[in-house]
């Protein structure tokens, strides 16, 4: 008999069948043992690495299931699902000329760097076939024009040659008929402090909504004290046919015109370029492009020319002279009264409003126009208050000719 000691686990099968069947067992059992805890280990690994390349190709292709959008980042509500119909009636549906060059609305979700760059295009193609060009009118309030219902004597008739906009502080809400010229006309505005930059980005914000319609030609800036002298056809042949722009500039060498001059202002402007006038401006649709395109006057004007400066009395007479001067009339079309003194114009009410004082306004003076000498120099004034109302609208027939409903060629 065997020593049960000489035996191993190297050798054959012949001799590990004369080994007690207990021990055989003792030695099979670790081996069976191991087999199963790596088959369970390979089988888990698997399953891990199933879930996360599972997750991760759902996080980056999305599951349509769950509403996922491709690559959408994480903690974001995902967009509602489509409604295919209503995108096969929308397909179908042809694209006009005027879904491009009239704006439907005043309204839009543009922030302001978005509406500038918009706003800034320019077709190279002269001979527009749309073509019937606008007069663009931008009001430029705090709140109510109180002076409406004698705008929309001045507008009645002449639908298609005539744009409105109105700035107005963020939060008021114009409330108007939809037979009125200013209903939906409200542009998305912000505060305008009187003698700072957020005065001209007013004034450049509602530029640039006009010059989203390609059919407006001439823009003219206006607030809720302005009254118009003339009527809309005498107004529309003016701005029309007008070969300049009518931009107030002038070089005022006392302390309210160079001394408001800051040397840093060199050398994108210098001391003799520095320019002053009214910020009643109207211009042309070339000049209204560079306007609010410009990015070189703008951050000087914007960083030196602060309070006591006044940069809306600066900031477009003096750039528009140094890159435009022979382009621009020199004059404003607004008339308005500093007899009074004091740093803002005289304001009339009720009392001042006579057949006289509207024909000296609108015949008070002679003006170059189209380098011919013209008694219409004025074709709007200011301040008028409230109570002037009444009288302006007795005499706008009479004196002003609000009545004459064509254009003549």
């Amino acid at each position: 008999m065997q020593n049960r000691s000489s035996l191993s686990v190297g050798e054959d099968n012949s001799n590990s069948s004369l080994l007690p069947r207990s021990q055989y067992n003792k030695r099979e059992w670790p081996q069976k043992l191991l087999r199963c805890l790596l088959v369970f280990m390979l089988l888990g690994s698997g399953v891990i690495i199933g879930v996360v390349v599972s997750s991760h190709l759902t996080y980056y292709l999305g599951s349509r299931d769950n509403n996922y959008v491709l690559f959408y980042p994480p903690l974001v509500s995902p967009s509602p699902p489509c409604n295919p119909k209503k995108e096969e009636e929308k397909a179908k549906m042809p694209i006009e000329l005027d879904d491009w060059i009239k704006p439907s609305s005043a309204m839009h979700n543009m922030t302001d760097d978005e509406l500038l760059w918009r706003a800034s295009m320019v077709p190279l193609r002269k001979d527009y076939p749309f073509r019937v060009p606008k007069v663009a009118f931008m009001f430029l309030t705090k709140g109510p024009i109180p002076l409406m219902p004698l705008w929309e004597k001045f507008f009645h008739g002449y639908q298609g040659l005539y744009s409105v906009y109105v700035h107005s502080l963020p939060d008021y809400k114009l409330q108007t008929s939809p037979s009125s010229a200013f209903y939906r006309r409200q542009i998305p505005s912000k505060v305008a402090e009187w003698g700072r930059m957020s005065m001209c980005d007013a004034e450049r914000r509602l530029l640039a909504n006009a010059l989203l319609d390609f059919s407006n030609a001439r823009f003219i800036l206006l607030s809720e004290t302005c009254i118009p002298v003339f009527n809309f056809t005498t107004v529309y042949k003016y701005l029309i046919r007008s070969r300049h722009s009518f931009v107030s500039a002038f070089d005022d060498h006392g302390p309210y015109g160079r001394g408001r001059y800051n040397k840093n202002m060199e050398p994108e402007v210098t001391i003799d370029q520095w320019r002053k006038g009214s910020q009643w401006f109207e211009v042309n649709r070339n000049l209204a492009v560079n306007i609010i395109a410009d990015d070189i006057f703008y951050p000087k004007f914007k960083k030196f020319c602060t309070p006591a400066c006044y940069v809306d009395e600066h900031y477009f007479p003096t750039m528009l002279s140094i890159r435009f001067g022979s382009l621009i009339a020199n004059r404003s079309i607004t008339w308005v009264d500093w007899s009074r003194g004091g740093s803002h114009p005289g304001m009339f009410g009720k009392g001042d409003i006579t057949e006289d004082f509207i024909w000296k306004i609108r015949n008070g003076n002679r003006c170059i126009y189209n380098n011919q000498s013209t008694p219409i120099c004025n074709l709007f004034a200011r301040k008028f208050a409230p109570s002037a109302l009444d009288p302006l609208l007795q005499l706008s027939s009479k004196v002003m000719g609000f009545d004459r409903l064509h254009i003549q060629s």
